[in-house]
């Protein structure tokens, strides 16, 4: 999409992110799983966001980095943080390239972070760069989707959500060639006119993560369909995969 950076998303959907996407998957169950595979720590959350995640993370005792592109995001986490007397390190920077020199029992991503990395080259750089930053017998989780390989080519259009001062339309096109969705919810209020939050993910299966994975010595551990650790099947919409060394 052009004019699309890395903090575009953050910056767009900062104000409303904790109101839209506060239940896309269940924070106790990754708290859990997350703590079971990493122990006691250190944990990084790649594309922290608002802290969602981080922040109950952090609230079991644990030693938490949360790193994100967008400063909007940041900000409101920060705020979260210190309105719950939660502590974690927050780092503004790329997920890729910004990771630093401080190693992790565990490193995660969730639900479809992965995805706002633009190539696939992008998304082998994430692995190498994770792999690099993991402790010895430390784990890498991905949550993400598994694309449906029957989606068309081509565009949709449709009602997000609707209420009597606003109305938010969501539109995206798809490109399988390239394995690209762009989007944008499209947002109508009485007092505001119309604001745009764009949106644009390069979705990759997972054997694509997979061989990835296996190109910087990490190899697939655990597949479960969710953060409960539900079974994985054909049917399976999504997948929690875990990679070590």
């Amino acid at each position: 999409m052009k004019g699309y950076e890395d903090s575009t998303y953050g910056d767009s959907f900062a104000d409303v992110y904790d109101d839209w996407y506060d239940d896309v998957s269940d924070i106790q169950a990754t708290v859990a799983t997350v703590r079971e595979l990493g122990g006691a720590g250190p944990f990084l959350e790649l594309g922290v966001g608002t802290g969602r995640l981080a922040l109950a993370l952090a609230a079991t005792g644990v030693e938490v980095t949360g790193i994100d592109s967008s400063p909007l995001m940041l900000e409101r986490l920060q705020r979260k943080s210190l309105e719950r007397n939660i502590h974690l390190t927050a780092i503004q920077g790329d997920m890729v390239d910004g990771l630093g020199d401080a190693r992790y029992a565990l490193i995660f991503i969730a639900y479809n972070t992965i995805f706002s990395l633009q190539t696939a080259d992008r998304q082998q750089q994430l692995f190498h760069a994770v792999a690099d930053r993991l402790s010895d017998g430390g784990s890498f989780v991905v949550e993400a989707i598994v694309p449906d390989p029957q989606r068309p080519a081509g565009s949709t259009v449709g009602v997000r959500s609707m209420r009597s001062d606003r109305v938010v339309l969501s539109a995206d096109i798809h490109d399988p060639s390239t394995q690209h969705v762009d989007g944008q919810f499209v947002e109508f209020t009485e007092s505001g006119g119309v604001r745009l939050r764009p949106w644009s993910i390069r979705y990759s299966y997972p054997n694509e993560l997979d061989q990835m994975a296996l190109q910087c010595g990490l190899r697939l551990k655990h597949r479960w369909a969710n953060m409960s650790q539900e079974p994985f099947t054909e049917q399976s919409e999504t997948h929690v995969s875990v990679y070590s060394q």
